[in-house]
């Protein structure tokens, strides 16, 4: 249980929040919320004894179990399976001395770590370590390669995964699907939905949130409020929290003004004097409810293509990849004007090959690619972020594409990207990651593409942005490319899917729920193959096949199981969409309550069952597995 009491943080001359009196009790997965700068990474910092209190207590239990991602990886020589097995700290200590005694042929030493190890479940937890680089990505060629050998995105990853290999009862996580790709956020979120201590996590993949957390705290204008349930349910409920905020005002201030009509026709009058004093003491007692102030939102848009030519580009019967090395074979793809498409697909299958064959930085290996002359490509990528000039202002960068424009254009145009005044010409050395995406996009749209082609453009960038992000998308007139962990964007903005695995780039029949069914039925299969293909040391054929019999015979309930769960699964995911369109209908919060409760009550009841079931999915495909 952690226990705020008075609390108050403040980041040198600014508090960040104040008056914080709340608790969160163990088991809780609670979501961390609000803009950019609230405090949301100091409440963490303080949480992890980083930085102390303005004012006020912070209570946790002595002896509690803290796991939290690094923020930095070393260059270190250490195989990446080792990097992160030393996550469970007293394993990889005991492991260590266990290897030590064996080299030194101290039997004693040997025979007292082993006890050591079966106390701490530690001859699983080379496997373990493993599961988690497999679930984040990480092909198993790679596990033995140093730390030191991984890009900085690759190296978040194997902080994360060496933040979940610790033993914890608090977990803490900032930003966890930053660098992820779909594949890996989805494992994770069903990783969290089965952790068994207390989570608090900051996000602002709203889909994810939705799918892990059980509370939401939000930080806002220096306060702290606590809600019950996912980040859907915290926004309906501050939604409704706001207009009965707002209409107690404007009540008060109708009685204000009535009461002040009366003082000032009566205060004269001996007859009336008292009436009149009584009223003002009555005003002066009133509790001055604010009216809600409209935060504002921020907004931006890609200016209208001066040409959309119909047919845009064509990949025509292409193999891709780089060098000798073929990555995606025989592929056909042609873009319309309109067109919306959404690329999925397994990490590392080719779904960023298949952007950099459309755009141009790769040249068909065999096969055609023709573009339409009046194309102009917006292409996102992490290399566009990186690529920003250091020591360079927003200003110095739009000049640069647009020598002969004048400063007001240059200066307004930025403004409109929320780069106003003064902000245009600050270096971008000391920006965000957030700020510096936002950058990169405003000066793709300077140039007015008929044809994005976007690259995970959400990483780092706030909730606030990513929600501008895809109404500017919805609203924009070309075609678009876009691959994203972010299910909400890729909902709100794609009308079709291509899924691209196994070397074959094609049409996707279904939504984000049937590719995470996909997902987990090719887990399946190769969990399969593996066990069938797996080598028995000298056994004859016969043998062989007698152990695969045995070993299906074995696995028919589990595999049984599996498949009646996957229709269950199925059943709930139309339904809770079913509820999702009725709770959305503003019609429902105006009349009875008794509806809205039914609905509620049954989407929690849903949600709870769905995790009750996809928790006994992972541990038959792990019995499977093992």
């Amino acid at each position: 249980m952690i226990s705020f009491r008075q609390f108050a943080l403040r980041r040198g001359s600014r508090t960040l929040i104040a008056n914080v009196d709340l608790t969160l009790q163990s088991g809780w997965s609670v979501g961390v919320v609000g803009r950019n700068g609230c405090g949301k990474s100091s409440l963490f910092a303080a949480l992890k004894g980083e930085i102390e209190a303005e004012v006020g207590n912070l209570d946790m239990p002595s002896r509690v179990r803290m796991a939290a991602v690094a923020q930095e990886t070393p260059a270190l020589p250490d195989p990446a399976i080792e990097y992160v097995l030393g996550g469970d700290e007293e394993v990889a200590a005991v492991l260590r001395a266990e290897a030590a005694a064996a080299a030194a042929e101290d039997h004693e030493a040997v025979a007292a770590a082993h006890i050591r190890i079966e106390e701490l479940n530690g001859y699983d937890a080379r496997a373990r370590a493993g599961r988690l680089l497999h679930g984040l990505g990480f092909p198993a060629e790679t596990h033995e390669r140093p730390v030191a050998s991984f890009s900085g995105g690759w190296r978040v990853r194997l902080n994360l995964a060496r933040a979940l290999m610790a033993p914890s009862d608090l977990l803490l996580l900032d930003e966890p699907t930053n660098h992820l790709d779909l594949d890996a956020v989805l494992w994770l979120e069903e990783w969290l939905r089965r952790y068994q201590g207390t989570l608090l996590v900051i996000s602002h993949d709203r889909e994810f949130m939705d799918g892990v957390i059980s509370h939401t705290l939000h930080l806002h204008d220096g306060t702290a409020k606590l809600y019950t349930g996912d980040y859907t349910a915290f926004e309906r409920q501050r939604a409704e929290h706001l207009r009965q905020q707002q209409i107690a005002h404007e009540r008060e201030q109708a009685e204000r003004a009535h009461l002040q009509s009366f003082i000032d026709r009566f205060k004269a009058k001996a007859s009336k004097a008292k009436q009149a004093q009584s009223r003002v003491k009555r005003l002066e007692k009133m509790a001055g409810t604010e009216a809600v102030r409209a935060e504002r939102g921020f907004s931006f848009d890609f200016a209208k293509p001066e040409k959309l030519p119909t047919s845009m580009l064509r990949l025509d019967h292409v193999d891709a990849g780089y060098g000798d090395h073929v990555v995606l074979h025989d592929v056909g793809f042609g873009l319309e004007a309109g067109d919306r498409i959404g690329l999925l697909g397994p990490n590392g299958a080719g779904k960023s090959t298949l952007v950099k064959s459309l755009v141009g930085d790769l040249e068909p290996l065999a096969g055609e690619r023709a573009f339409h002359r009046d194309v102009r490509i917006g292409y996102f990528a992490q290399h566009t972020v990186e690529s920003l000039r250091e020591g360079a202002s927003p200003f110095d960068h739009l000049q640069e594409k647009a020598p002969g424009v004048g400063a007001q254009p240059l200066r307004d145009f930025l403004g409109t990207w929320n780069f106003p005044a003064d902000r245009a010409f600050e270096p971008v050395d000391a920006f965000s990651g957030g700020e510096r995406a936002r950058l990169a996009l405003a000066l793709i749209a300077w140039d007015k593409p008929n044809l994005l082609l976007l690259d995970e453009p959400t990483n780092h960038l706030d909730l606030d942005m990513r929600e501008a992000l895809a109404d500017a998308l919805a609203e924009f007139d070309g075609a678009i490319v876009l691959v994203s962990h972010d299910r909400h964007l890729l909902g709100m903005v794609c009308d079709e899917f291509w899924r691209v695995a196994d070397g074959v780039v094609e049409p996707f029949d279904g939504d984000l729920d049937d590719y995470a069914r996909w997902l987990r039925s090719r887990q399946t299969t190769k969990t399969t193959a593996a066990v069938a293909s797996a080598p028995v040391a000298a056994e004859s054929s016969r043998d062989r096949r007698k152990a695969t019999a045995e070993q299906r015979e074995k696995e028919k309930p589990l595999r049984a199981r599996i498949k009646k769960i996957e229709g269950l699964v199925e059943t709930m995911d139309r339904e809770l969409g079913t509820i999702q369109g009725k709770l959305a209908d503003p019609s429902i919060y105006e009349g009875s309550t008794s509806e809205l409760m039914k609905l509620s009550q049954r989407q929690g009841d849903l949600r709870r069952e769905k995790e009750t079931l996809e928790a006994e999915w992972m541990d038959l495909l792990e019995q499977i597995e093992a």
